[in-house]
C-alpha cells in the first residue's frame, strides 16, 4: 500500500544564505582548492546510544508548526563545520574522481555486481566502519558511528550499470561491451563513498550514525530474481539500527551543479504489462480461415492509446507505452499467436488501479469480440517516489546553503521510476536531482541512457558537500524534533 504523508505545515523560513566562494569553487572548477590548510583528522569518542530514536519525522503531529519555530528549523552546519566539508572535499575530490573511472570502465549489471561490491568494500575497509557485504547479493552497507547520541539517518547509492554500448569518446571507456554506466551510478556511488571519507573525519560533529547503502539492482533486477531497494529492506537494511530518513542524489542532464527537488511524488510508479493474443493460423492465401493475431494485436494496441488519453483525468499525468511487440513465423502465413509487451507509469493510485483495469478489460474485449484468445498479465513493479514533505521544509534551508540559492529550482513531477520507491515507502526520504551537465562539454549534455552519457566529474564535489550538510543537519533536526514539547 502506497504511503501517505502529511503536507508540512511549517511557516515560512528565513532567508537562507549563499554559497561561501570556497564552496563555489569546489562546485565548479575541478582545479579550484580553498586556502584555508586541511584539518588534523579527528579521532571517534563513541558511539549513538542504545536504542536511539529512528525518526522524528515520521510521527510529527498535524500540529507541527506548534511545536518548531521557523529558527529551529534552520541549519545546523555552521561556518566552520562547513568550511570544514570543503576542505576534506578537496582532500579526496581528485580520489573521488579516480574511484569513479574505475567503477565506470568496469561495469557490470544487476545483481552481478561483485567485483563492484569488492572495490567499494576494499575502499571502506581503511575508514574502520562497520561493514556489511552481500546485502540482497551484492549490496555493500556501511556504518560510521558519530561520537554523540541519536538517530541514524541513510545515503543511498546505485552499483549497477546498464546494457548499452558505450559510445562516448572519453580515455575511461566501459572494457565491457554491451554494458555501460549510462544512468551515472558510477558517479553516485563516487559521491556516496566520498561522502563517507568526508564524514569520518567529523565524527564530533555526528549526533547519531550515518549508514552507507550501496544497491545493487537499482536499474532493475533480471526476470525470476529478486534483487535492488525491496531486497535490500527485506534483509534489513534499514534496521541495526533503525534508520530514520535516507537521501540520495541523481545525476540530471541539466546545468552543472543545479539542484531539483519538490515535495510529495516526484517519481512515478512503474508498472509492465504483457498481453499474448492467441489466433489460428492458416495460409496467407486463406485468411478466412484463420484468425490473424496480428491485425488483432494492431487494433488493441491503437486502442490502449486511448485509455490515458479518453479515460482519464488530464491533470494527473499518467503514460501507457508499447515497447514491444512479438509475432509472426512467415510471411506467407496468418499468424496465431502474438505477444505485446508494455510499461505503465502513474503518480496516482487511482491512476494505477483505473489503468489495470481498462487495460484489461479494453485488451480482451477486442480479441474476443475478433474471435481470438488473449491472456492479460499486469505486474506492479516499482512504487512512487515520494519527497517527504516536512523533511523537504525542515531540511531545504540546509540543502539550499550547500547548493546555493541560486542553484534551487523546483519542477514538475517526472514520469520515470527509480526503485528508491520502496525505501521512500518505509521512512521519510528525499529524492534530489543534481545537475551534471557543462555547457561547454557537449558530451556531458547526452540524456539519460544514451550511449554517449557522459556527466561534468565536478558535481562529484558538488554531490558530496550536498550530502555532508543533510546528513548532519538531517540528524540535528531529529534531535530537536525528539526534543519538541509535547513529545513523548
Amino acid at each position: 500500500m502506497k504511503r501517505i504523508f502529511r503536507p508540512a505545515a511549517l511557516a515560512a523560513l528565513a532567508a537562507l544564505a549563499v554559497l561561501s566562494p570556497a564552496a563555489a569553487a569546489l562546485m565548479l572548477d575541478p582545479h579550484a582548492s580553498p586556502s584555508a590548510a586541511a584539518p588534523d583528522p579527528r579521532e571517534s569518542r563513541g558511539a549513538p546510544a542504545e536504542g536511539a530514536p529512528s525518526s522524528a519525522w515520521g510521527s510529527l503531529p498535524p500540529h507541527a508548526s506548534a511545536v518548531i519555530s521557523p529558527t529551529g528549523a534552520a541549519a545546523a552546519v555552521d561556518k566552520k563545520t562547513a568550511g570544514d566539508i570543503d576542505r576534506e572535499i578537496e582532500r579526496v575530490r581528485a580520489d573521488m574522481v579516480k574511484v569513479r573511472r574505475f567503477i565506470h570502465m568496469n561495469p557490470l549489471t544487476a545483481n552481478r555486481e561483485s567485483e563492484t561490491a569488492k572495490y567499494i568494500g576494499s575502499r571502506l575497509a581503511s575508514l574502520g566502519l562497520d561493514i556489511k557485504a552481500g546485502v540482497a547479493r551484492t549490496g555493500v552497507v556501511a556504518l560510521l558511528r558519530g561520537t554523540q547520541p541519536g538517530a541514524t539517518v541513510a545515503i543511498r547509492a546505485g552499483l549497477d550499470a546498464v546494457p548499452i554500448q558505450e559510445t562516448a569518446d572519453v580515455d575511461f571507456r566501459s572494457l565491457n561491451p554491451g554494458i555501460m554506466h549510462a544512468t551515472g551510478n558510477d558517479l553516485h556511488a563516487a559521491i556516496v563513498l566520498g561522502t563517507a571519507f568526508v564524514l569520518n573525519e567529523m565524527k564530533d560533529r555526528i549526533k547519531g550514525g550515518v549508514k552507507f547503502i550501496f544497491q545493487p539492482a537499482a536499474e532493475g533486477a533480471p526476470a525470476g530474481e529478486e534483487g535492488g531497494a525491496a531486497l535490500m529492506i527485506k534483509e534489513g537494511v534499514l534496521e541495526n539500527p533503525p534508520v530514520g530518513a535516507v537521501f540520495t542524489l541523481h545525476a540530471w542532464p541539466e546545468a552543472l551543479g543545479q539542484i531539483y527537488v519538490t515535495p510529495g511524488d516526484f517519481l512515478a510508479a512503474s508498472d509492465s504489462f504483457e498481453i499474448v493474443i492467441r489466433g489460428r493460423s492458416a495460409p496467407g492465401s486463406q485468411p478466412q480461415a484463420g484468425v490473424d493475431a496480428i491485425v488483432v494485436a494492431a487494433e488493441v494496441v491503437s486502442a490502449l492509446q486511448t485509455i490515458v488519453s479518453r479515460n482519464l483525468d488530464p491533470t494527473d499525468p499518467a503514460l501507457l507505452t508499447v515497447g514491444r511487440i512479438e509475432g509472426g513465423t512467415k510471411a506467407d502465413l496468418i499468424a496465431d499467436r502474438v505477444r505485446i509487451e508494455g510499461i505503465v507509469r502513474t503518480l496516482s493510485d487511482a491512476n494505477r488501479k483505473k489503468i489495470a483495469r481498462l487495460l484489461d478489460s479494453t485488451a480482451k474485449g477486442i480479441v474476443h469480440a475478433m474471435g481470438a484468445e488473449c491472456t492479460v498479465t499486469m505486474s506492479e513493479d516499482i512504487p512512487p517516489v515520494t519527497n517527504h514533505p516536512l523533511l523537504l521544509d525542515l531540511l531545504r534551508p540546509t540543502l539550499t546553503e550547500a547548493a546555493g540559492e541560486r542553484n534551487m529550482n523546483s519542477i514538475k513531477p517526472q514520469m520515470m521510476a527509480d526503485d528508491f520507491g520502496y525505501f521512500s515507502q518505509k521512512v521519510p526520504s528525499l529524492y534530489i536531482l543534481l545537475g551534471v551537465r557543462n555547457p561547454r562539454l557537449p558530451a556531458s549534455s547526452a540524456a539519460l541512457h544514451s550511449p554517449a552519457f557522459n556527466p561534468d566529474e565536478r558535481a562529484i564535489a558538488a554531490g558530496i558537500r550536498i550530502l555532508c550538510h543533510l546528513a548532519l543537519d538531517g540528524l540535528e533536526q531529529q534531535s530537536r524534533l525528539a526534543k519538541a514539547p509535547g513529545r513523548p
